[in-house]
């Protein structure tokens, strides 16, 4: 039997332009500039499954912008699995299902105007908290690999959102002082870590109707 997904946003017609004195843009990956969250919590649900357990998307919410292993270890101790399956197993397995989904991905047309706006002419960076081989894939998938040089990664840093450092590594290589940079986010742990790095902070979810 053939599933066949319609995880399409709805995007609304808008026009933005960026905060004046800007100097630089970071984006999100997931949810900002790539509608990826719909597949991203099957491959978790697909993952619990697999290990008796179950999430909802209430949990993944939660979790949006922290790394996959933080919340695979979440998962072992909310659903009391542990010492019967270990974080790289969970992760191992969810990977392996968001990758049979991740072709259907779709970029976020309202928030990647803005990229082809502005490339060539700021400093741009993509700041996201997913694993690199997802990320480069989903880049490469939605056709916006070519408007970064800069990409950090979960991989890339040892402290990850709501913590900064993701952001201000992007600023530490675009070099732009992080007050004069404007970041594009999706989840409260992500418009927590620009805040605290002094950045301006531009919240994307009222901009498209996600559908999971």
């Amino acid at each position: 039997m053939i599933i066949f997904f319609n995880f399409a946003p709805s995007l609304k017609k808008m026009k933005y332009d960026i905060k004046p004195g800007v100097k630089g843009l970071i984006f999100d990956l997931d949810g900002t500039l790539a509608d990826t969250m719909p597949y991203h919590f099957a491959g978790w649900k697909k993952a619990c499954e697999k290990y008796g357990a179950h999430i909802d998307n209430t949990f993944l919410r939660k979790h949006t912008g922290s790394p996959g292993w933080i919340i695979a270890d979440e998962i072992i101790r909310t659903c009391g699995l542990n010492g019967s399956v270990s974080i790289e197993q969970i992760m191992k397995e969810k990977l392996n299902e968001f990758f049979k989904l991740q072709h259907l991905v779709r970029p976020i047309k309202p928030v990647t105007d803005i990229v082809e706006k502005y490339h060539g002419k700021l400093p741009m960076a993509v700041g996201t908290g997913g694993h690199r081989e997802a990320v480069e894939r989903t880049l490469d998938i939605t056709g916006l690999r070519k408007y970064f040089e800069i990409i950090v990664t979960a991989n890339d840093v040892n402290s990850f959102k709501p913590h900064p450092e993701t952001f201000l590594k992007c600023a530490e290589l675009m070099k732009v002082d992080p007050c004069y940079i404007e970041v594009f986010e999706d989840a409260d742990l992500g418009i927590a870590a620009a805040s605290e790095a002094g950045m301006i902070v531009t919240d994307v979810r009222t901009w498209y109707d996600s559908n999971w």
